[in-house]
């Protein structure tokens, strides 16, 4: 029977790694797979994990199974660094989950089984994985407009005006902060927008957060999914250890619901446990024990912090070098938007053709679309990858 089965497509970002480590050339640059690494283009491990694996290693008794929830102290030192303050705390529900697309997966088959003729809407363009993840979930998807190819920014009339068309029976998915692949972000006035639509109009708000604490600060960049979960009745959220604790190949994240009272979620939740019951059963629990032992540790939360805000330093200062930079090749401004763009992503603009000869002359591996990860940069690529984006630029 497998004979019959189609050729299998490769995944457009996942395909580019490979493809990077058989590449013989010396001087390549990998700016496709969203990790992060430091000058010397290494993914580190952070320092507040090491300290946290060395105290779970003395402190834990036992790998007996922890429940279809995963750890509860997890969930609720998540759900604190996401809502803490806001009137949502005493109705949200959350479970860990194999990484934050175990998440979307997860709140995907729970909007099929309550609300089964679910549209669900993604930016466009938006995180690869939205899409295939939401129809294997057997929902209908449909994209709203976002980001302005001429302008490099977010086209928030065009936004705003698709989602006053979405109903009641429609979920609006929304990038919490640093948004993938675009790296241009909403402001909080369009946060505010989006709010008073989702009273208006009766949707509901879905913010997956991949990326807090890579933008403008772990406060700072949660403040519209805040501000949303203060003026909503129900909404949908996804987050991820990956990236602000460097945790990928550990698979840690968190799908919560809010609802319009703590009943309501206990509902929520325990179709929630039977889907992962039916799915994974239970998710890893090495990745939330350690992120767990930070947050609740005053000192290992302090020193999680600051190097996660150096993190968040640097690739400001990345973007920074590489549009001086092309500021100096090229002589124009035709690039300045790079510095506008937060977190581990830009799009260039490129047309596929551009992306090929940036991979195929000047082996630099990067998304079709025009996605770069500034994140895989490393200070000493910058003047080589402004050299290759020159050669393959068409200026207006």
């Amino acid at each position: 029977m497998f004979s019959q089965l189609p050729e299998p497509a490769l995944d457009p970002i996942l395909s580019l790694s490979v493809a990077y480590r058989n590449d013989p050339r010396e001087h390549k640059v990998d700016l496709g797979i969203g990790v992060y690494k430091n000058s010397q283009g290494q993914t580190p491990v952070m320092a507040a994990i090491r300290q946290a694996e060395t105290l779970v290693y003395q402190q834990q008794t036992t790998k007996s199974y922890v429940g279809l929830a995963g750890c509860e102290e997890f969930n609720q030192s998540m759900t604190e660094l996401l809502l803490a303050g806001t009137n949502a705390m005493p109705r949200v529900a959350a479970i860990q989950t194999p990484g934050a697309s175990g998440a979307l997966r997860m709140l995907g088959d729970l909007l099929k089984f309550a609300q089964p003729e679910t549209t669900i809407w993604i930016s466009d363009p938006s995180y690869v994985n939205h899409r295939p993840v939401m129809e294997a979930a057997g929902l209908k998807v449909r994209s709203y407009r976002y980001f302005s190819r001429d302008t490099k920014q977010v086209d928030v009339e065009a936004m705003l005006a698709d989602l006053k068309t979405a109903g009641k029976n429609d979920v609006v998915l929304l990038h919490g902060c640093c948004h993938n692949p675009t790296g241009a972000d909403i402001d909080f006035a369009a946060w505010q927008a989006i709010a008073e639509l989702a009273q208006h109009q009766g949707f509901t708000p879905f913010v997956d957060i991949a990326y807090q604490g890579f933008g403008d600060g772990l406060l700072e960049d949660a403040q519209g999914m805040r501000y949303l979960a203060e003026h909503v009745e129900e909404m949908l959220i996804t987050t991820s250890c990956s990236k602000n604790f460097g945790l990928y190949r550990e698979r840690t994240g968190a799908a919560l619901v809010v609802g319009e009272n703590a009943q309501a979620v206990a509902k929520a939740k325990g179709r929630l446990l039977t889907l992962a019951r039916a799915t994974y059963t239970m998710p890893p629990d090495h990745g939330a024990a350690l992120v767990k032992t930070i947050l609740q540790t005053p000192s290992l939360t302090q020193e999680w912090q600051t190097e996660l805000s150096a993190m968040r330093h640097r690739l400001i200062s990345l973007r920074h070098l590489l549009c001086e930079e092309l500021r100096s090749v090229q002589q124009t401004n035709a690039f300045d938007f790079i510095t506008q763009h937060k977190g581990m992503f830009t799009m260039l603009g490129f047309s596929p053709d551009q992306m090929a000869r940036l991979r195929d002359e000047f082996a630099i591996y990067a998304v079709a679309d025009g996605r770069i990860n500034i994140a895989g940069l490393t200070e000493a690529d910058i003047p080589y990858v402004a050299q290759a984006i020159k050669a393959v630029s068409i200026l207006k």
